[in-house]
């Protein structure tokens, strides 16, 4: 597949107008396709606004802005992809909706075109297995905002064929993406190792150790995160968080490391949703936090701090056990796709692998919950002073 091969997107949304901005960025005829007319002008619209902000910024010449547009091209008939050597989709995260789409697509394209799921969190063999041809799809999931965050994981499922996944990921790489290989299971590399960013500090609020400002001061002071989890989860915002990590628990048979939090569940059910609703942990006034989070992590943040990363480390070591990725992908994936101040196995190695399984071990001690079980990888690694990294 060269500059030459036609690029297809499935659904006008704000995910698959990113990824047809990545795909034109690289020198590819995209074709943008939508049952929605309404759906398909806001994705012209906006991608002409966005242009004019990289042009009146500099980051981008009139002309290029011109042409990267006129690459693009907005379709209410699937059939426009017969001439697409890879079609995306990037529609609402249903596996009927995805299914009854690609049955559709194949309709329309040659044997030789690739097809590729943007999904975050349903199995890639299911979105393909009512396919005709299965062995040509698997995932491919950017992060939103896709222009912007690098990370994107490509994810053969069990009837892909052998090698898609590693010339697709060399494709990704030309449109300046950084690629990672992820096994088929719930969450991927990202969305199953960052489950305890969110659901341990959640946890440790609903033990009334520390409030939401303190878990975010917490992790921000004391890790070096971006963004604490309260924030981060606003940020995404709680219906998309939490329908994730309910996904995440059930594809897992209810393992309760990934068991979702009452408190989300509630604020999801009361609208609070985060910055787009105006209100989540946080209230907001012109997309800001009125409160902001305070500088200091509290009596607490120690704590708070060590415990929620143990728990992210255990999902990382266990990642890496269970062959999700390797440990170059896992790393890459944590700091590229959430941006993790650095990688949890090299944080490991830091701390000291017996350090952090013995504190996972006085949890799970004092909880009597399955929850805290350390990972077999990590228990072996504490016995033999081990290193993820020489």
């Amino acid at each position: 597949m060269d500059i030459q091969t036609k690029i297809g997107v499935a659904g006008a949304g704000t995910m698959g107008t990113g990824i047809a901005q990545v795909a034109s960025s690289a020198g590819h005829e995209v074709i943008v396709f939508d049952n929605s007319r309404d759906a398909l002008d806001r994705s012209a619209t906006g991608l002409r606004k966005t242009m004019n902000r990289l042009v009146e910024k500099g980051k981008l010449s009139e002309q290029d802005a011109k042409s990267l547009l006129g690459r693009i091209r907005h379709v209410t008939g699937a059939d426009a992809f017969r001439e697409c050597g890879m079609v995306i989709e990037a529609i609402v995260e249903n596996l009927d909706a995805k299914r009854s789409l690609f049955n559709e697509v194949e309709k329309q394209v040659d044997d030789t075109c690739v097809l590729a799921t943007n999904t975050s969190s349903l199995s890639i063999a299911s979105v393909g297995g009512r396919c005709r041809l299965p062995g040509r799809l698997l995932g491919v999931h950017f992060f939103n905002p896709a222009p912007l965050l690098p990370l994107v994981e490509v994810v053969p499922g069990l009837d892909s064929e052998q090698g898609l996944a590693e010339k697709v990921r060399d494709i990704v790489k030309t449109w300046g993406k950084v690629p990672v290989i992820a096994r088929d299971t719930p969450g991927f590399i990202v969305n199953r190792i960052a489950r305890p960013f969110y659901g341990e500090a959640l946890r440790v609020y609903e033990e009334g150790i520390a409030g939401f400002a303190e878990i975010d001061a917490a992790m921000k002071t004391l890790g070096g995160f971006r963004m604490g989890p309260f924030e981060l989860m606003d940020l995404i915002g709680n219906d998309v968080n939490y329908q994730v990590t309910a996904s995440v628990w059930e594809q897992m048979f209810y393992d309760p490391r990934y068991r979702p939090s009452i408190t989300q569940q509630r604020l999801f059910e009361a609208g609070r949703l985060g910055r787009k609703a105006g209100r989540g942990y946080y209230a907001y006034a012109d997309g800001k936090p009125v409160d902001g989070v305070p500088a200091e992590p509290g009596p607490h943040g120690e704590e708070v701090y060590l415990r929620i990363l143990c728990m992210l480390i255990n999902e990382a070591a266990d990642a890496l056990y269970l062959g999700i990725a390797g440990k170059d992908d896992i790393e890459l994936a944590m700091t590229k796709g959430v941006n993790y101040p650095k990688g949890l196995l090299h944080w490991a190695d830091e701390l000291g692998a017996r350090e952090v399984y013995e504190s996972l071990c006085r949890l799970r001690e004092d909880y009597r919950e399955d929850r805290y079980r350390p990972s077999l990888l990590l228990k072996r690694m504490a016995a033999d002073n081990g290193r993820f990294f020489t």
